[in-house]
Order: structure tokens, then C-alpha cells, then sequence
């Protein structure tokens, strides 16, 4: 059963917020989602989370927290 852009992203938010992966891990399996096929509504959620990643390192973690929490909301209600 093949899962959907969504369903993978939703997945590496999710072990992302547990810590199994981190910063690098998420931006590439975001990458490997293909972001492109997601509802525009989406694809403005992951973009606003990849442009704050962009270069954050392990310490801001907390700061890019929240903007994993309202993706994974956007991408699970939305």
C-alpha cells in the first residue's frame, strides 16, 4: 500500500516531535514526500516549516517545534 505525500510527511513530523530524527533527517524525508503533489493549503504549511529549518541547528529545536506542531495539524486536519 503506497501512502500519500501527506501520510509521509505526517510520519516524519511525527518521529521528528518523538526524536528519532533530526533537523537533516526530516528536510530530506520531507524531499523523498514529494512536497509538489500536495493541495496548495498543504504544500504553504511544509514550505513555511522548510524555509524555517533552513539552517536552524540542534539548539533551536524547541523554536521550530511549534512550526512542526501546526504542519503536522495542517496536514492531518486540512
Amino acid at each position: 500500500m503506497s501512502m500519500s505525500p501527506e501520510d509521509r510527511i505526517v510520519n516524519a513530523l511525527s518521529r521528528w516531535l518523538a526524536g528519532h530524527v533530526g533537523n537533516e533527517e526530516l528536510r530530506g524525508a520531507i524531499a523523498e514526500a514529494a512536497p509538489d503533489q500536495l493541495a496548495p493549503l498543504h504544500a504553504e504549511a511544509v514550505d513555511e516549516l522548510l524555509a524555517e529549518l533552513e539552517g536552524a541547528g540542534p539548539a533551536r529545536r524547541g523554536d521550530i517545534e511549534k512550526t512542526v506542531r501546526e504542519t503536522l495539524e495542517a496536514l492531518a486536519l486540512g
